[in-house]
């Protein structure tokens, strides 16, 4: 099975940043230019993922949303402040290929239940924000910034039993610090779960992609190396596959 390299446009204010350990935002640019940069590049997907949406209290930017999503051809998929079937539905007829759902997935998991039977699990991404606390990972919500100390793996196995299609696991403590992903909690959870699941927060070289596609994980999502040019796609995927991963040209 091929696997795939996501960019990822944290939004912010209508801009796409970046953060390190969920803050100290950076400005990156507008997201449909930044969007049709990366397809160019050739990036199989792109994530949306508005950032500041569940703390602020408010639904994700649909509107920019979906006009990034009409703007490419590759799928997108979007997250930050979805919290009710209608939020998903707005954005799937809108163009949106996937959605991610972080918080609400904590505070109302039969929202995936639902979600699930009504769009069809391959639509429904869970996004786990993670913090290790002793030898547990803890769950976090709201932009990172609320840890629920629920454990992270047995969230994991939760919501593949609810309806989940794919998982996308985020450290905290690697987000921005560009010292490679967390592969412990990445790799437990697609182990324990057999899920799609998307390695992110942490990627600073080319290895540490490479690293986490040889581990079994099916995707690798990253935004700084992207966003500030260390790493350029092109290269990026002729170096895995000189290093024997398959993945699409």
């Amino acid at each position: 099975m091929e696997k795939l390299i996501i960019p990822c446009l944290d939004m912010n204010g209508g801009r796409v940043v970046k953060g390190i350990n969920f803050v100290n935002l950076r400005d990156v640019g507008d997201p449909v230019e930044t969007a049709i940069k990366y397809e160019e590049a050739g990036a199989d997907e792109l994530a949306f993922l508005d950032i500041s949406a569940t703390t602020e209290g408010r639904k994700t930017t649909f509107d920019m949303a979906i006009k990034v999503a009409n703007s490419i051809k590759i799928p997108l998929t979007v997250g930050g402040g979805i919290a009710e079937l209608s939020d998903i539905e707005r954005l799937l007829e809108g163009g949106v290929s996937k959605v991610s759902i972080n918080s609400a997935a904590v505070k109302n998991p039969n929202l995936i239940d639902e979600a699930a039977k009504c769009f069809g699990s391959d639509k429904i991404t869970i996004a786990i924000d993670v913090k290790k606390v002793g030898e547990i990972y803890h769950v976090l919500i709201n932009g990172g910034m609320v840890d629920t100390e629920k454990d992270a793996l047995l969230h994991a196995k939760e919501m593949k039993d609810r309806g989940a299609g794919a998982l996308l696991p985020t450290s905290l403590n690697r987000d921005g610090m560009k010292n490679g992903y967390d592969l412990e909690i990445t790799k437990a959870m697609k182990d324990e779960t057999g899920l799609f699941t998307i390695a992110s927060g942490g990627a600073g070289s080319m290895d540490d992609v490479k690293e986490a596609l040889l581990a079994g994980i099916d995707a690798a999502l990253a935004a700084s190396i992207f966003h500030f040019g260390e790493v350029k796609i092109p290269e990026l995927k002729a170096y895995l596959k000189e290093n024997g991963i398959k993945v699409r040209d």
